[in-house]
């Protein structure tokens, strides 16, 4: 067994070839940290502070940036990887070509990447943020091509606050803060959310400057991470699960729970997982509407995130779509994030016609995200001969295919009293809460231990009514069961 847990560090920042030499674990914040110095970035530069190099180019990820630079692992040279044989190799678009794209976004099922080089590019002081208020998604569609046509513009996604309003941001890089516009601050306690701001600038900002856009100016690294506090949009979930009271006072006191690894964590431990639907899809421009559309009607989730990528061929995975045919192609990933509904059955079949709808408009899943195919669903979509003959050449046969990694089709849990108990809202989310606090997942940890204590009995006093309510609701299964569970 190959354990790459140690595998943290950064071996090289060569400022003349502008590239970077790290090890798979090396997180999104460290490698910000050791390169901003030189005045580098990486091109691409996830929005999550601890998403790791090697889990960006395993996973395919993206970013605001991706309509220049592609996904993440486009801007990797090469790879060193271990084979299931033990076999040591390198990898790269010169020099065992097959096996550095197919390592790409293929989850680890060819082997263990151990090292990678990653390119950067010059880096600002400063993102210059312009903020375009749209009413459509086919408005939408258009204000990002027009953006795209723009060279200056390095950095463009959006946000749908409903079907009918939203922003598209386009960002430029900046040596020092334009005259004139604000600055602001994303990554403090003290900070306001991203995406509460730019609720706020559409709300009040826009409108008040008599016009359709709205520019401000934030430090750089503040805009790359702009959205691990509250990860996106899931810390109102979060938040309106405990029948707490979201506003700034809220989220400054609860700041150490609401960043994206606090949160991803305690989702995961206390099950919610299991109710909250994830799906990250690209389509092409042509189809993003029909899809905004599909959700508006079927799960009227909001916000959406829109995210223009340029995806260069050979794909990860090989898909079989007629879009993905061609040499490059630009898609618009919608990134679809809420509470879905609460009986794992109706969860299922919310996430396989989410699935069933993809196919249909011809989008492409990102696979780190919920999927729900069956076998013969998933190799009708991605080239299985291809991906099977990888495996073969390369000694990964006995690794775990890319669709048992991820394919989330376990067995339903069992629904006896005491899991009933123990999934009543909010425990469980309580549950999970507690683990990262007493786990010491959080920074000065034994600090936040004894202020537990003092804040306690004022937490309990507050939402105990509430609580109880809700505790009988679950309990005796009397709560109606709808497609989308948003209490």
């Amino acid at each position: 067994m190959i354990s790459t847990s140690d595998f943290t560090e950064i071996l090289t920042i060569d400022p003349e070839k502008r590239v970077a030499i790290v090890e798979p674990n090396v997180s999104m914040e460290r490698l910000v940290d050791a390169t901003l110095p030189y005045g580098l970035v990486a091109p691409v530069i996830m929005e999550f502070k601890n998403i790791t190099v090697g889990g960006g180019f395993s996973g395919t990820s993206g970013e605001s940036s991706s309509f220049r630079h592609g996904v993440f692992d486009n801007i990797v040279n090469s790879i060193e990887i271990v084979l299931g044989n033990g076999e040591i190799v390198r990898a790269s678009r010169s020099e065992n070509s097959d096996l550095y794209h197919g390592a790409a976004g293929s989850f680890g099922t060819l082997g263990v990447v151990t090292e990678l080089e990653v390119q950067l590019v010059e880096a600002g002081n400063f993102m210059e943020l312009e903020y375009h208020a749209i009413s459509s998604a086919s408005e939408a569609v258009r204000a990002i091509e027009t953006y795209t046509a723009d060279d200056k513009i390095r950095y463009l996604d959006g946000i749908m606050f409903t079907k009918t309003s939203g922003l598209i941001i386009a960002g430029r890089m900046v040596k020092t803060p334009t005259a004139g516009c604000k600055i602001s601050k994303y990554l403090s306690r003290a900070d306001p959310w991203f995406y509460v701001r730019a609720q706020d600038i559409l709300d009040n900002e826009i409108p008040s400057s008599q016009g359709h856009s709205y520019t401000e100016v934030v430090p750089i690294k503040d805009y790359l991470f702009r959205f691990d506090r509250g990860a996106f949009w899931g810390g109102y979930y979060a938040f309106k699960y405990h029948f707490a009271p979201f506003n700034d006072l809220t989220r400054y006191l609860l700041d150490d729970l609401i960043h994206t690894k606090t949160m991803y964590t305690a989702l995961h431990k206390s099950g919610l997982a299991n109710e909250f639907i994830v799906q990250d899809i690209g389509f092409p421009y042509s189809t993003t509407p029909d899809f905004i559309d599909y959700l508006d009607e079927d799960f009227n989730l909001y916000p959406l995130w829109l995210c223009p990528l340029k995806l260069n061929a050979p794909y990860p995975l090989t898909p079989k779509g007629k879009h993905y045919s061609q040499g490059s192609l630009r898609v618009i990933n919608v990134g679809v994030w809420g509470p879905g509904p609460r009986n794992r059955t109706d969860f299922i079949a919310a996430n396989r016609a989410i699935e069933a709808k993809t196919k249909q408009l011809d989008g492409l899943k990102c696979l780190y995200a919920h999927a729900f195919y069956t076998a013969p669903e998933f190799w009708d979509l991605y080239d299985k001969d291809h991906y099977d003959a990888l495996r073969t050449k390369y000694h990964a046969t006995l690794l775990p295919s890319v669709f048992d990694k991820v394919t989330n089709n376990g067995p339903p849990p069992a629904n006896t009293i005491f899991e009933r108990l123990k999934n009543t809202r909010p425990v469980r989310g309580i549950y999970g809460a507690l683990f990262v606090f007493w786990g010491g997942g959080l920074p000065y940890a034994k600090v936040h231990q004894m202020l537990s204590i003092v804040l306690s009995p004022l937490l309990l006093l507050i939402f105990t009514s509430a609580w109880i309510v809700s505790f009988g609701k679950d309990l005796f299964a009397l709560r109606p069961r709808g497609k989308v569970h948003v209490e």
